[in-house]
């Protein structure tokens, strides 16, 4: 996510905000998709809001201040624990305003996340969001439609619920509905794709994206999630994408490792020592 390109100041500051967030969501009370719920309506609200933004990030004032204009804002309006979440985090120091809403959005993703884990649907999660990225990927006029921020938020969301509400399941869907609502200037179908290898990491799983011709059977994908797990010593899911431009054959990605068994790979590969 984009918050591997934070500055250190950020990095601290949102390391400490999901560990208070672990503790925050291991208390009863706590309902982890409720408090993503609130954690991504507050960071909707500093998008839109570009000065209260700046306000509850302005290093110069006191910490104590900055949790004093959240809570003047929210009690009442978010549940107890995501108001807590957030007075901790606009109190730490962050290096930019535009950093706190993305480190926000971090923690909302988390306890979202954490839902489906606690409901089982975590697998599925995963799947339906690999899923809904492909949808964008092979569809240009969704992905123009759920990328262009000149177009309300809110009707790229009802666009969302429209094209997926019937296809997958309620934190899917609210996961690729934030998504779309502030795509912030990078690939919807990127952003998708990093919630679910987020998904496959939280069940201890690593991602392998497949290409492929057509369609695996049920014998290819488990002989091939086999050998990947007895070559990278861990367990591998499979994502597998299909694209006739690979002839035959598969594109294997793990990590920033490509593996090209394809036909069109081996042809390009010919060529290239041909000259």
């Amino acid at each position: 996510m984009i918050v591997n390109s934070m500055h250190a100041a950020s990095r601290d500051a949102l390391v400490d905000a999901e560990h208070r967030l672990d503790g925050v969501l291991g208390e009863a009370a706590a309902d982890p998709a409720t408090v993503g719920d609130d954690l991504f309506a507050f960071a909707r609200l500093l998008r839109s809001e570009v000065s209260l933004r700046r306000a509850v990030a302005d290093p110069s004032v006191a910490g104590e201040s900055r949790q004093q204009l959240v809570r003047s804002l929210l009690d009442g309006k978010v549940g107890a624990p995501a108001l807590q979440l957030i007075e901790s985090a606009v109190a730490s120091r962050w290096s930019s305003p535009r950093e706190l809403l993305d480190g926000l959005r971090s923690l909302a993703v988390t306890a979202t996340l954490v839902a489906a884990e606690r409901d089982g649907t975590l697998e599925s999660v995963e799947d339906e969001l690999f899923g809904v990225a492909r949808t964008v990927s092979n569809t240009p006029e969704l992905d123009l439609a759920l990328s262009d921020e000149t177009a309300p938020a809110q009707a790229r969301r009802e666009l969302v619920r429209q094209v997926f509400g019937e296809k997958i399941g309620p934190i899917s869907l609210a996961l690729a509905e934030q998504i779309a609502s502030a795509p912030q200037g990078r690939s919807v179908e990127l952003q998708l794709d990093e919630l679910s290898e987020l998904a496959a990491r939280r069940r201890d799983q690593s991602v392998a994206h497949v290409i492929s011709a057509s369609p695996l059977s049920g014998e290819q994908r488990d002989a091939l999630s086999a050998k990947l797990d007895r070559i990278y010593g861990k367990p591998i899911t499979l994502h597998v994408e299909i694209d006739r431009g690979v002839l035959g054959g598969l594109v294997v990605k793990v990590g920033d490792e490509v593996i090209d068994g394809s036909s069109a790979g081996r042809i390009m590969a010919l060529r290239g020592r041909l000259g």
